[in-house]
């Protein structure tokens, strides 16, 4: 039985139906918040639910009474902690959602973990912890102390705490550093939801940093390949890069949508924001070890989301 959390979110969505097509009983936690559209994420919900071998709780992290009433019902062989407060921009508006989710509620996870001698935490880190390093591709051994957003800090606390577990407790721990994830069911605050939402919509898109931008964009079913093979290897304390074989540039991304949606972009060109970095490029190489091989391009990832979003918005 594995214990999913942010299951009504975009990544947990996707790592749920995964493990429980493949005939793992899964319960999912989620306080389905408001931070974007709840109705995408009872729809997801909805999807699960006609999966066999899932059970729903709707549960904050931070509520350490309730997650004890579900450890101690539930015989967990794992947790797959993926719920957190996400998006680097919005940290620097409501920082103390970061506090309590990030933070707070990922210590009462790993502490309950500890407690019910849970055989494998797999947790979602960031890409982000890597702040304004330029060496690139960005490695598991390069510093991270130096963050450039909130966000990222939490992230990179939640790694440490799960060393310090691992040190004084035995608990196996693995991090993932996710690269940019899109795909279909994506968060609206994502560049290719935003995109494909104003470019269908004929409003202008911003594009940051002028448009000089790199990214990792990682497509979910290779991310969820990778959540997958953390949870069927429990190290005793690990960090993985979950990122594509390639970066791609901002601009060739959108030259991409624009394609796909047969519909050229209004572009408004703006400076680089608060805690932004120009380029993220994951090293995979680690993970590479565990058989890791991410499978899908941006044309074909980039079509599957749009597809996506046409049928689910009827557009």
């Amino acid at each position: 039985m594995i214990c999913v959390t942010g299951a009504a979110g975009f990544i947990g969505f996707h790592i749920a139906k995964r493990l429980c097509e493949s005939g793992e009983t899964v319960v999912g936690l989620d306080s389905i918040n408001s931070y974007y559209d709840p109705a995408l994420k009872e729809a997801r919900l909805n999807v699960l639910g006609k999966t066999g071998g899932f059970s729903f709780h709707k549960l904050d992290i931070c509520d350490y009474a309730g997650l004890t009433d579900v450890f101690g019902t539930c015989r967990f062989d794992a947790v797959c902690h993926m719920a957190a407060q996400a998006g680097v921009r919005y940290s620097l508006t409501d920082p103390f959602a970061y506090q309590k989710s990030n933070n707070e509620g990922f210590l009462n996870l790993i502490e309950l973990a500890r407690q019910h001698t849970i055989k494998n935490f797999v947790y979602a880190s960031s890409s982000s912890v890597y702040g304004a390093n330029t060496k690139l591709p960005f490695s598991e051994s390069d510093r991270t102390d130096a963050p450039v957003s909130l966000y990222a800090a939490t992230k990179r606390s939640n790694e440490l705490v799960a060393r310090c577990y691992s040190h004084l407790f035995g608990l196996n721990t693995t991090g993932l550093r996710f690269f940019t994830v899109y795909g279909p069911w994506g968060r609206p605050d994502m560049a290719l939801f935003k995109f494909t939402k104003a470019i269908l919509a004929g409003e202008p898109i911003e594009v940051y940093n002028n448009g000089k931008m790199r990214r990792n964009f990682t497509y979910i079913d290779d991310v969820v390949d990778g959540v997958l093979l953390a949870l069927n290897h429990p190290t005793p304390c690990e960090i993985y890069n979950v990122g594509n074989s390639r970066a791609e540039d901002l601009m060739d991304f959108i030259r991409e949508i624009e394609k796909v949606l047969g519909k050229k972009a209004a572009i408004s060109y703006l400076p680089m924001q608060p805690g932004d970095v120009a380029a993220t490029v994951a090293d995979i190489a680690r993970l590479r070890k565990l058989g890791y091989e991410p499978k899908t391009n941006i044309d074909k990832g980039i079509e599957a989301f749009i597809n996506w979003y046409r049928n689910y918005y009827a557009c």
